[in-house]
C-alpha cells in the first residue's frame, strides 16, 4: 500500500493505492537469479489459495524450477503488508503462513540432494531455523557456499546455523538491530560490521538510479545478483558491482518480483558506465 508517511500510534489513515503482488525474500531471490539466466531451484511451501497460485506463477515466469515446492492444505500462503512511502522507502510486516509451519521434521532426501548439487544456496529467516540448519549442513557437507539473509523473524540466530554460513547479509536496519549500533552512515555501518565479524572494508562506486520508485526487493536483488556473478567466476568486487547495477534497476519499478531486472538490462547498464 502506498502512503505519504507511516501512521502514528493510534492513528488511522488512508492509503493512496493498494495492490497484491508476488514477493517474499526466498521467492524474490530465486526469481531474480532465474531472470539473470542462472538455473535456480526453489525449496519452500505455499498454501492452496490465490496467494499461493500468484507465487507459483511468478516463479514459473522467472524460470525457476519448482520440483521442490510443496503445496500444503489448511494453512494460508505467507504474505506481507508493505507500507511504501512517497520517497520509495518501505516498512514491511510479514505473516509466515505455510512457510513457517507444517514443515516435516526431516527434509526429503531429494530436496537435500538438490542443495548438495547447487552452485550456491540462499537462506533467509522467513522459514524456521530448524529447516535452515538442515539445508545449511547439507550444503556445507558438499562444500556449497551459503548466503544467509538476516531478514525475517527477529531473535538470535542459532550458532549451529551461523557455523555453516559463508556470507551473512543484513541490511542497515537489521545490522543495527543485531549489533545495537547506529548504521546511518557508511562509517557507522563499517563499525557495526566489524562487531559482527572482523573484515576488511571496501566502498564500491555508487551506481545511481535515475529515479527511486520502490525499494522493496532491492536487497534481495542485490543478494541474488551478487551470488549469480560469484558462481559464474567473477571476483567479489566484480560481483558486487554487478549486484549494485541490478539493485539500481530494481528500485525504479514498483513491486518486488515485478521489479527484478533481466540479465541484458544489467549488462547494458554496466556497459553504459
Amino acid at each position: 500500500m502506498q502512503i505519504d508517511r507511516l501512521p502514528k500510534e493510534g492513528e488511522t489513515m488512508s492509503a493512496k493505492t493498494g495492490q497484491t503482488l508476488a514477493g517474499g525474500k526466498g521467492a524474490n531471490q530465486a526469481t531474480c537469479s532465474g531472470k539473470l539466466s542462472y538455473q535456480t531451484f526453489f525449496i519452500g511451501q505455499v498454501g492452496e489459495d490465490a496467494h499461493g497460485r500468484l507465487i507459483i506463477e511468478a516463479l514459473e515466469n522467472g524460470g525457476v524450477v519448482l520440483d521442490c515446492l510443496n503445496v500444503v492444505s489448511n494453512v494460508p500462503t505467507g504474505h506481507a503488508v508493505v507500507m511504501l512511502q512517497s520517497d520509495g522507502q518501505n516498512s514491511i510486516i510479514i505473516v509466515g503462513g505455510a512457510n513457517m509451519s507444517c514443515w516435516p521434521e526431516k527434509l526429503k532426501d531429494g530436496d537435500l540432494d538438490v542443495v548438495r548439487n547447487a552452485g550456491i544456496v540462499f537462506l533467509q529467516r522467513e522459514i524456521p531455523d530448524s529447516v535452515n540448519i538442515q539445508v545449511a549442513k547439507a550444503a556445507r557437507s558438499a562444500n556449497v557456499p551459503v548466503i544467509l539473509d538476516a531478514g525475517g523473524m527477529e531473535g538470535l540466530i542459532p550458532v549451529e546455523l551461523l557455523r555453516c554460513v559463508d556470507i551473512f547479509s543484513p541490511n542497515e536496519t537489521e545490522l543495527a538491530r543485531l549489533t545495537g549500533m547506529r548504521t546511518e552512515s557508511f562509517e557507522q555501518i563499517c563499525q557495526a560490521v566489524v562487531k559482527c565479524y572482523e573484515m576488511e572494508k571496501s566502498q564500491l562506486p555508487i551506481i545511481s538510479a535515475t529515479k527511486v520508485i520502490d525499494t522493496t526487493g532491492a536487497g534481495d536483488t542485490f543478494t541474488a545478483a551478487f551470488a549469480v556473478a560469484l558462481v559464474e567466476g567473477k571476483s567479489r568486487m566484480e560481483s558486487l558491482k554487478f549486484a549494485a547495477a541490478a539493485a539500481s534497476l530494481c528500485v525504479q519499478v514498483k513491486g518486488a518480483i515485478p521489479s527484478m531486472p533481466a540479465r541484458k538490462a544489467v549488462l547494458d547498464l554496466l556497459h553504459s558506465l
